[in-house]
């Protein structure tokens, strides 16, 4: 048996999209041990997945910061990992390759870089869509891949039926409409329209929820609908996914639970501008579509709701 390592720090769309990848590396391993590299923000979360043996704290301190990066080096280095799987794919990770396993190939450290194909220049080879750049890499590296580009984040999910008994609702449409404060080209800003546009055709057919995250609790006061929280605090990523994994339609900015949403089945839509595509960040799948226009201060109420009515009849 031998240890095996897989490098992913975050961000949360990007732990839901590397799923499959996960998945995928743990098969074709079957009897050895899976370690994950992760950060604080996604310790707890990993710790639940079912692939994964043992999730280990990278605090990601400055490089500079030699006391860290030697003590964090000699951990890594006690389990001589036969291989390992640099799913994050950032300069840190290469970093990182260069003292570990500065002369190692594709089969001992997999990333984009040392799978990248020989027609292509890193730039170019990005430009391809999140999940067939895995696939790429895993392929490369010798794996068989059945479960990349189809990941499946429904493990993270934990029950909050006690949650929505206080809350009393049964049948529920969610939204997102926050993002990043310095990433507001992805904000679509006819929320409190679409929810107008809702109520006046289903009534009470449907409640209407938002689940903030912690620094976007006072925004969501500006949106007509229920922001749900647990005990007056944002829900963590596993309430959060089983929230969206049995909601009825969600509707999101092209953000983290945009991502969830696709990958662990629910039905919706994800708006997008012009900061990228649908297609290059993977979030299109057989219920979850995206809404694609150069400007989303234009794009109309009416057209999402029509898109979301169509979807629930």
């Amino acid at each position: 048996m031998s240890n095996i390592l897989i490098i992913k720090h975050g961000s949360l769309g990007d732990i839901a999209q590397a799923s499959g990848a996960i998945q995928d590396i743990s098969e074709n391993h079957k009897n050895d041990q899976i370690y994950l590299l992760t950060t604080k923000s996604y310790l707890d979360l990993f710790k639940k997945n079912p692939f994964i043996h043992t999730v280990i704290l990278d605090k990601r301190l400055p490089r500079y910061n030699l006391i860290y990066l030697y003590f964090l080096m000699r951990e890594l280095k006690k389990h001589n990992f036969l291989k390992v799987f640099d799913l994050q794919n950032s300069s840190r990770t290469n970093f990182y390759k260069h003292i570990l396993f500065p002369k190692a190939d594709k089969i001992v450290w997999s990333s984009s870089i040392t799978t990248l194909p020989s027609s292509n220049k890193k730039d170019e080879f990005d430009k391809i869509s999140v999940l067939e750049r895995f696939d790429h890499q895993l392929k490369e590296s010798g794996l068989n891949t059945s479960n990349t580009l189809k990941p499946d984040f429904s493990w993270a999910a934990t029950d909050i039926s006690e949650i929505k008994n206080f809350y009393n609702f049964d049948k529920y449409i969610l939204l997102f409409p926050f993002c990043s404060p310095h990433l507001t080209i992805k904000k679509w800003p006819h929320y409190n329209k679409l929810i107008e546009l809702i109520l006046n055709k289903y009534g009470d057919q449907y409640k209407i929820l938002t689940a903030p995250g912690p620094s976007e609790i006072n925004d969501a006061k500006n949106i007509n609908a229920l922001a749900l929280l647990d005990n007056g605090k944002a829900l963590d990523i596993s309430q959060l996914t089983y929230l969206i994994k049995n909601s009825s339609f969600v509707i999101a900015n092209d953000t983290g639970p945009a991502h969830i949403a696709a990958h662990v089945g629910a039905k919706g839509l994800t708006l997008f501008g012009k900061h990228t595509t649908a297609y290059k960040v993977s979030i299109e799948r057989e219920n979850f579509k995206a809404i694609e226009v150069s400007d989303l201060d234009n794009l109309s109420s009416e057209k999402v709701f029509e898109r979301l009515s169509n979807f629930l009849f």
